[in-house]
This record gives structure tokens, sequence and C-alpha cells, in this order.
């Protein structure tokens, strides 16, 4: 039967398997990559195809997003850097529409918009495998709510940046309460330390006052930081109020110029400096590096507060960096650097010369310390 089929003579004929034939796996990615592609917008300009596939690869992995086994979620990024947005392919629709659940992520310093893509067909997907996130994504592992959709999810949640780090939840909290209370609020923190990661997310339980909050809070200097508050999904330009809503936003930023009074870092000077983001967990683990660490401050801090003599008579009389426990429970402090100085004038001149340098390419913020707490070894505050 085959030679009347295929008019070749038999010494030209070749088996079925060497007809060049589509293999089915390539066929199948074809017609699943328009429900297998996630829209990723409002980009720094520094991300690369390489920054965001690791980014969201990692990020997919730390949220127990990845359905498909080990190995990275995503196969292929495109970037148009003009527009500041890519299109990231994952492996398996499921991946997909988990990655949905990552609306809002912070990306190098900036929340980014989580969507599909414009040929996105919801029908035809349905029948290629799930199109909602799994439930019970890990989101708290990287940042976000898990469970947000009745608290910080949705077109009026608020991004809130440029916290300082010295700020405490509950002063954030009365700081955005200004505008009515919140629905929703979940402050970014470093998962080893406990610190601030200088962020928030919020929903107010009146949506209403969203934008008067955004327009409110945005641009307004709170110690040597500058506020960005906006809506988490619309990028740099944030929503202005409406006119009827004028002398709302008039009564609110009044009650801020008294809020940013009472939320200043600590006005009164103490003997003792607080240092924060200067040191990891991971720097403070090993014996000898713990060691190089506290000599490298000492010598560091030595400098401020000497009142022009040499070292011997320097100011500085104590440096003290809690270190992580060894079975691995959390510490109070851990991540911080505490300095005590003889006296007040010297810890005046430390955190003026330290506060805002860099250590280890980290920017410091340096603040005074209760002494009673650090007499106490107190270094949880």
């Amino acid at each position: 039967m085959f030679p009347n089929m295929f008019p070749l003579a038999t010494s030209q004929m070749q088996p079925f398997s060497a007809l060049p034939v589509m293999p089915v796996q390539a066929m199948t990615q074809q017609a699943t990559r328009h429900a297998r592609r996630v829209y990723v917008g409002g980009l720094p300009p520094t991300a690369n195809e390489q920054s965001v596939a690791t980014f969201f690869s990692q990020v997919m992995a730390k949220i127990g997003g990845n359905t498909a086994g080990p190995g990275d979620a995503v196969v292929n990024v495109y970037i148009n850097h003009d527009k500041k947005f890519a299109f990231v392919e994952m492996r398996s629709v499921e991946e997909a529409s988990n990655a949905m659940a990552l609306d809002g992520i912070i990306f190098e310093g900036a929340p980014v918009k989580v969507r599909r893509p414009t040929d996105y067909n919801p029908s035809l997907a349905a029948t290629l495998g799930p199109s909602q996130p799994n439930p019970n994504l890990n989101l708290g592992a990287v940042g976000l709510t898990p469970g947000s959709a009745g608290g910080l999810d949705g077109p009026d949640r608020i991004f809130v940046g440029g916290l300082p780090y010295y700020f405490t939840e509950t002063q954030i909290r009365e700081l955005l309460e200004t505008f009515g209370p919140l629905r929703g609020f979940d402050l970014v923190k470093d998962r080893e330390t406990g610190n601030s990661k200088g962020y928030a997310f919020c929903v107010y339980q009146d949506l209403a006052v969203t934008d008067i909050a955004c327009a409110a809070l945005n641009g307004i200097k709170m110690g040597d930081k500058t506020l960005t508050v906006r809506r988490a999904n619309q990028g740099a330009n944030p929503q202005q109020p409406k006119p009827e809503q004028e002398s709302i936003l008039m009564h609110a930023q009044q009650q801020i110029a008294l809020q940013k009074l009472m939320l200043q870092p600590a006005l009164v000077a103490t003997k003792v400096v607080c240092l924060t983001h200067a040191v990891s967990s991971d720097e403070l683990k090993d014996d000898e590096d713990y060691e190089e660490i506290l000599d490298d401050m000492r010598q560091e801090c030595s400098k401020f507060g000497n009142l022009g003599f040499s070292l011997p008579f320097c100011t500085l009389v104590n440096v003290v960096i809690p270190r992580p426990q060894p079975n691995g429970e959390a510490t109070p402090g851990v991540g911080k650097v505490f300095l005590e100085y003889v006296d007040v004038d010297g810890a005046t001149k430390a955190r003026a010369g330290l506060n805002g340098r860099k250590f280890g390419g980290n920017q410091v913020v340096a603040v005074f310390y209760p002494e009673n707490k650090f007499a106490q070894g107190d270094y949880e505050g």
C-alpha cells in the first residue's frame, strides 16, 4: 500500500519516524503559550531579562508555586525597555496562574504589576489547567499577605515606601490611620532579623479615602526619608483626589504635620547610638567573622567624639552586636549595632557622622537609643 500512497522509489522511502513532524511537546507548548505567559509592568530601568527571570524563579520557589517539578519556573523573558514591561513565560499553565498572586511584589525596590497578557483566552485557558492561584501559596515568604483577597488585595491596595527603618509598626499604623481605620496592613520585614525593610502595604475600610491618603502622604519628609505612597497597581503617577475631597485632604495634611513631630527619631539625645542595617545575620554566625566585625566597628566608630585627641582618649566605651542563636531561635536586636559613648556629646557627633554612611554596601541609619534599655540588655526597641 505504501508505494501507491507515496510515489517514491522504495530506496527513497523513509520510515515514519524520519519524517519532519513537529514534536507533540512543541505543539503543546505553542498551544498553551498564551496561558503560560505573565505580563509584568512597572519595571525599574535597571531590569534585564536575566534579573527578571532569576527573581521570579526564586520567588515562585519560595512561595511553593512550582508545580512542574524541580528547576526554574521561568523559561523565557521578553522586555520592552521603553515601556518598562516584560512578558515572563512559565513552564506550565498552573505556575502562570500561581504567579498571579505576586501582583504588587517588590522588584529592585519598586512594586510591579503582575497581570495576564492581552492575548490570554480565559475560556480556552480553563481547559488547560487551573486559572486561579493556589490558595495555599506561602505569600508571606516574599513579603505579601497570605489570603489577602479580603484585606490587602484589589485596586485600592496602597504601597507605602521610603519608611525610616526606625519607625515601629504601631507608629506607621497611627500615621496611616489619620485617614480612618485600616482593613489590612502589612509592614514588610527581613525574615532573618525581623527589622523593617522600609515599605508596607495597606487597605482602608473606607475605600473612598484611598486617593486622599495617597495625595496627602506621598512626597512628605519623615526623618531622613521621603515617603512614596500610591496605589500599588498604579505606578509612579498617583490619582489625584476629587474636588469635593479637597477640604478632607487639607484637614488630613494638618493632622500629618502633627504626626511628623511625634514620629521624628528620638530627638532626646542619649549616650547610646543604635545602627541599623549595618550587619546581617549571616555575617555574625562565624566566631572569627564576628570578632573581625566587632573590631572594625570599634575602630570606625572610635573616630567620632574623640574631640581631636588620639584614640586612647576616644569617648567610645562599649560596642554591642547581638548575635543569632546557634539553634536558629530569634534573638532581639540581631542586625543592629549598639555604641555606648562616655557622654552625650560624643554620641551626638557619632550619630551625625554615621547616619547615612555605607557599611558593606548597606546605608546605615543611626538613632539614639534609651540608656536604661541598653543597661538592661534590652536590644529589641
